[in-house]
């Protein structure tokens, strides 16, 4: 009679639990698919001489290319070094929807970005840009 009652008891626990169980799995939200992006078209060449060139289309609209170079720099005890440089560009579309297009350039200047979408900053006031012209040129070398 006791291990009736503790049957009972167990089933109904578990009766219970996957209730429990089934109504949490019916409040969970629907999975949204995301639609499949393949990849429409690639190209990737490599040089001998250190340069190369790559780019890839996707089905969803994005794109990307981007070039890479050997350039002779003068260094700084002035031989003359090899640097990279890298140039590119990108398209795609943004969560939000937006058009983006991103251009770049990265030499011994620097990473240069260019695109309508990154921050820019401020104009120069009048009175700092009048005087600017005033000021002494620092030395192009070290």
């Amino acid at each position: 009679m006791v291990s009736d009652i503790r049957q009972s008891s167990n089933m109904q626990v578990f009766i219970f639990a996957l209730l429990v169980a089934t109504v949490a799995a019916g409040s969970l939200p629907a999975y949204k698919k995301e639609p499949e992006i393949t990849i429409t078209s690639q190209s990737d060449v490599r040089n001998l001489d250190g340069s190369s060139q790559w780019s890839f289309a996707g089905s969803d609209g994005t794109t990307r290319d981007e070039s890479q170079a050997q350039k002779q720099l003068p260094g700084y005890d002035k031989e003359v070094t090899s640097g990279n440089t890298n140039q590119g560009n990108t398209y795609y579309t943004s969560p939000e929807g937006q058009k983006i297009t991103l251009s770049w350039v990265a030499d011994e200047k620097g990473f240069q970005p260019k695109g309508d979408h990154l921050p820019t900053p401020p104009p120069i006031p009048e009175e700092i840009a009048r005087v600017l012209p005033t000021l002494p040129k620092l030395a192009e070398s070290y």
